[in-house]
């Protein structure tokens, strides 16, 4: 009995010496403890961020993407869901939660081992300004009264703030705002009780569970949060039962936006970074741009449409890739892994092939369960599921495919394509760009087509031609001959030449109105021939393109030079707004972290401060003559869907169908699509500008024109009508002339052979 009682003496003896020593380190230590200075004057690194000019982002740069906001910006939902999994009894404690680390250390005992943690929301804030992730008795003690302190000299709602907006998240992202931005595309405002629960559960292990790496792991922490949220009584039965039942629908890319403007994103970034170099990406500069979020998002998938409609018309190319099945356990096993060298594009998604024959597929998509496609979902790639196929490209088990959903959100089977498209449109009064999409995923292919693609033209160049030879004397009533054409080595440079009109068809005579319509080859060379080849170099330079890519031959009628997108639609804002040459601009401007303007856009506006580069009699008779084009020219459709008769344009498709191209406008926009590969290459038979470039014009204009009065041009002065015969149209027609310009005759038009306007 005395040796126990020795033991109860030696242990007081070293509870009391413990908590002496435990007071001195106290007594010595919380003098020493840092200053809050970081906590009450709070500057996070906040990356450069870049909007639309109506708020929508679209693009962040840098190290930690963050998002700062006030505690009263954030939900109920949200704040309920981080105290469900942090720290129940935050408001309750004052920053060390004595029942949390009794609750922990009974349920340690009870497992073992160390399976449960007691920080405080306190304490993680402390952790995270001041201290280092080592795991030591000291480091927790320092834990401890930084807590203390931080709750003596913060309210609640203050330090809750601060780790909403400094916790780390996964993906790069910084605070829940960022965090409900970049898993889910969305405001902290607009998630539900699953998205936030999803997000609160990500604290205790950010890579374990990510929803987009592991979203099995980040179910089972979802759900376990939204259990908590349910017995503290923040989620109702019917609540919680819908939030259990509630797809884990997370975005796939952490660069992913609300609008997909990842080119125009780049392009502002470099422009801020040559502008105020010195630490753009941590001190909180924002760039709106010019878009319209309505215009850009139109332009993207309009793009992606026609860029996947041409891919199908072409056939289906085989496997992407092969996988190793043997490391799956079984079929309903997690693929993310043998997908991770396959990343999403939009809404093309990749799956592994797990077992096929003749009349179906069974694939598996990453983050999803396996699935059989059939019947029409597969009729694409019969070709490649037998065994003359080549073994490189063969269906089998192992073979990476795409997949996507169709309009009725019905599965099909589909694949990267190869061809590459573009789209730029633009306001004809002061050069801002509403919509610009570089190429078809910024995620696989950084170069911008719109910017940096020198390509040739074809038939869009053709109106400049025709604006040339309006100075040197011509009418849209002018009759030119279409017939073939021999054109000597003196005239284009190299060797002899015999150009041919698209279809090989010749119809004679014809009004220039006619010849453009129809986008007639020989009528252009014919027309150019007479204007002078160097006038016409000089000439062109007026709408903003570099006369040297333009050599001056005769091959110039038919857009044999050199020009990039951006310049395309540049040059026809000139014929849409009579006559100016504005300067193209995305960046409106740029502020610092606290608001103030740093740089601001001057444009040049037409009317006013943009210089003439031709005359107003000139842009109007042209924009009659490209009204037709979109009427009953190779652009009818353009007309016909839209419904609508004051469009302008004109199509263009390059020598051996190399570059499909639609530039034009409307008053109020002037875009112009391309398409085409990068290693330049056929593009196939039949695809024209009409055909593969014109749907994407189309599908941009239907929305941008919403609710877009119609409206053309009025005459200007020096312009005049006269009434004409048009045999090829019947009866008679109004055409315009320069008042100086009217033939004493006007020669009737030949009739019309019938034939259909191609190009």
């Amino acid at each position: 009995m005395r040796w126990f009682n020795k033991l109860l003496v030696t242990l007081a003896l070293l509870t009391v010496i413990g908590f002496s020593l435990g007071g001195v380190l106290v007594a010595f230590a919380y003098p020493q403890l840092p200053s809050l200075d970081v906590l009450t004057d709070y500057r996070p690194k906040v990356p450069l961020r870049v909007y639309t000019s109506d708020g929508a982002l679209i693009g962040e740069f840098g190290e930690e993407r963050r998002q700062v906001v006030k505690i009263n910006q954030v939900p109920d939902v949200m704040k309920q869901a981080i105290l469900a999994a942090e720290d129940d009894r935050f408001y309750q404690h004052s920053g060390v939660d004595v029942f949390g680390f009794a609750r922990a250390a009974a349920a340690n005992l009870v497992s073992g081992g160390k399976k449960q943690g007691a920080s405080t929301i306190t304490m993680q804030v402390a952790r995270n300004f001041f201290l280092s992730s080592e795991k030591t008795v000291t480091r927790k003690l320092y834990e401890v009264l930084l807590a203390l302190k931080i709750e003596k000299n913060l309210t609640k709602d203050q330090i809750l703030e601060l780790y909403i907006n400094q916790i780390y998240l996964g993906q790069r992202s910084y605070g829940f705002a960022s965090a409900a931005q970049i898993y889910y595309g969305k405001s902290l405002g607009q998630l539900t009780p699953a998205e936030a629960a999803m997000l609160a559960g990500l604290p205790k292990a950010p890579s374990a569970y990510n929803p987009v790496v592991n979203p099995k792991r980040a179910k089972i922490r979802q759900q376990y949060v939204l259990r908590r949220m349910h017995d503290l009584n923040y989620l109702t039965d019917a609540q919680f039962e819908a939030a259990l039942n509630e797809p884990l629908n997370v975005k796939r890319h952490a660069n992913e936006f609300a609008v997909h403007a990842d080119y125009v994103a780049e392009m502002a970034r470099q422009m801020t970074n040559d502008l105020f170099p010195q630490d753009i990406y941590t001190r909180g500069l924002t760039v709106i741009t010019t878009l319209k979020k309505a215009d850009q998002e139109a332009a993207y998938k309009s793009m992606r449409n026609a860029v996947l409609a041409y891919d199908k018309r072409h056939g289906f190319r085989g496997a992407e890739g092969f996988v190793d099945l043997s490391k799956l356990k079984n079929e309903d096993d997690d693929v993310d892994d043998l997908l991770s060298n396959y990343p999403d594009s939009d809404l093309l998604k990749p799956a592994v092939i797990l077992a096929l024959d003749p009349q179906k597929i069974r694939l598996a998509v990453r983050g999803g369960d396996p699935m059989i496609l059939t019947g029409d979902q597969i009729k694409i790639a019969q070709s490649m599921m037998t065994d003359k196929a080549p073994a490189n490209k063969r269906l089998r088990p192992g073979a990476v495919v795409r997949v996507i959903k169709d309009d009725k959100g019905v599965w099909q089977l589909s694949q990267l394509p190869e061809v590459q498209a573009g789209f730029v449109a633009m306001s004809p009064t002061d050069g801002a760009v509403l919509a610009l999409v570089g190429g078809f995923d910024y995620t696989l292919n950084k170069y911008n087509h719109i910017t940096q693609a020198w390509r040739q033209p074809g038939s869009s160049f053709k109106p400049f031609i025709y604006s040339a030879a309006l100075e040197k004397g011509f009418t849209p009533a002018s009759i030119v001959e279409d017939s073939p054409i021999t054109i000597g080595s003196a005239e284009t440079g190299s060797s002899a030449w015999t150009p041919k009109n698209y279809d090989g068809k010749y119809e004679g005579p014809m009004r220039l109105r006619t010849a453009l319509a129809k986008s007639k080859n020989m009528v252009s060379i014919r027309i150019l021939q007479a204007s002078g080849v160097k006038y016409a170099q000089e000439y062109v330079a007026r709408f903003g393109f570099d006369a040297e890519k333009h050599p001056p031959y005769l091959t110039m009628a038919l857009g044999a030079g050199s020009v990039t997108p951006w310049q395309m639609a540049r040059a026809y804002t000139v014929f849409a707004n009579g006559g100016y040459l504005v300067n193209p601009y995305i960046v409106q401007e740029i502020r610092d972290e606290k608001g103030a303007v740093l740089a601001q856009a001057q444009p040049v506006i037409a009317g006013d401060t943009a210089p003439r580069v031709i005359e107003a009699r000139n842009a109007f008779v042209m924009d009659s003559m490209l009204r037709d084009v979109t009427i009953y020219g190779t652009a009818a459709k353009a007309s016909a869907q839209l419904k609508r008769t004051d469009l302008a344009g004109k199509t263009g498709t390059t020598n051996e169908h190399v570059d499909a191209w639609f530039c034009g406008y409307q008053l109020t926009i002037a875009g112009c699509a391309w398409m085409g590969f990068d290693q330049p290459r056929n593009l196939g038979n039949g695809e024209t500008g009409g055909q593969a470039a014109l749907p994407i014009w189309i599908g941009t204009m239907e929305t941008a024109l919403q609710g877009v009065p119609q409206g053309t041009q009025p005459a200007p002065e020096g312009v005049v009508s006269v009434d004409v015969a048009s045999t090829r149209r019947g009866g008679t027609a109004k055409e315009f002339f320069f008042k100086d310009n009217v033939p004493a005759s006007i020669e009737p038009e030949p009739a019309d052979s019938g034939a259909k306007p191609v190009d």
